[in-house]
């Protein structure tokens, strides 16, 4: 297999597990992240190689996918999985800094790298775009506006864009977790390490791998095949607020 995956955000959690899982299934990985010092593992492996990206730069984006076209010439499958979250405050209370970081990520970046990235997805025999959501992509929660109203804009561009590209051979999915244990919380609460690890006490979350999983699946589907959604969460989460958590 000599498929090019473009993976944003891989230096840990989601996107790092999938650059992983793919490098196994036997693409070239192409992994995009601001800390590209944790990428080491692609070159010793020989698996691909990892590009300086941030997803709110717009001259990041563009010279990541210059540099993409320049030696691999085409992708055929990109994960748009660089995302955070920031802040758990009430509307009425909410910060500035927090939303505008959020919305720029999530949404603007994801907007703006699928832009970048489709002269050379339809460069390829079929192409994948994989979306990552979330769970609040179409559930909500207190203290969750800001995140919530961005994941839901990626369940909308993901929609948009199937209507978008139909009839060319490009597939969509959006994958939406529920709690899985990374940075997230970590980043969520500005490094708080205590709140973030109790956000996962008594229960057992997924693991980045465990999502991975669901993306390998989706785009190893028959080409006529396109995976619209897929929703994975904890057996102890039935909701984005509705734990069970051991005593």
């Amino acid at each position: 297999m000599d498929e090019i995956a473009v993976v944003t955000g891989a230096s840990s959690g989601i996107g790092e597990a999938t650059a992983r899982r793919f490098a196994q299934d036997g693409f070239r990985i192409v992994a995009g992240a601001r800390r590209v010092d944790r990428m080491g593992w692609l070159a010793a492996e020989g698996t691909g190689r990892a590009i300086p990206l941030d997803v709110t730069q717009l001259h990041s984006i563009q010279a990541f996918v210059e540099d993409v076209r320049r030696v691999e010439g085409r992708i055929d499958v990109l994960v748009n999985n660089a995302g955070l979250a920031a802040g758990l405050e009430p509307v009425a209370e909410g910060d500035d800094a927090n939303w505008v970081q959020m919305l720029e990520t999530n949404v603007l970046g994801l907007l703006r790298m699928t832009r970048a990235c489709l002269p050379l997805l339809r460069k390829a025999t079929l192409a994948h775009i994989v979306n990552l959501g979330s769970v609040a992509s179409f559930e909500v929660y207190p203290g969750g506006a800001g995140y919530t109203a961005s994941k839901h804009a990626v369940r909308a561009i993901s929609r948009t864009l199937r209507l978008e590209l139909v009839g060319e051979p490009i597939r969509i999915t959006e994958i939406d977790p529920g709690m899985v244990e990374t940075e997230f919380s970590l980043v969520r609460f500005k490094g708080d390490a205590a709140r973030a690890a109790n956000v996962y006490q008594g229960l057992d979350p997924l693991t980045a791998s465990d999502v991975a999983d669901g993306i390998a699946w989706a785009v190893s589907r028959p080409p006529h095949v396109n995976i619209d959604e897929i929703v994975i969460r904890p057996i102890g989460q039935a909701n984005a607020s509705t734990v069970h958590r051991r005593s």
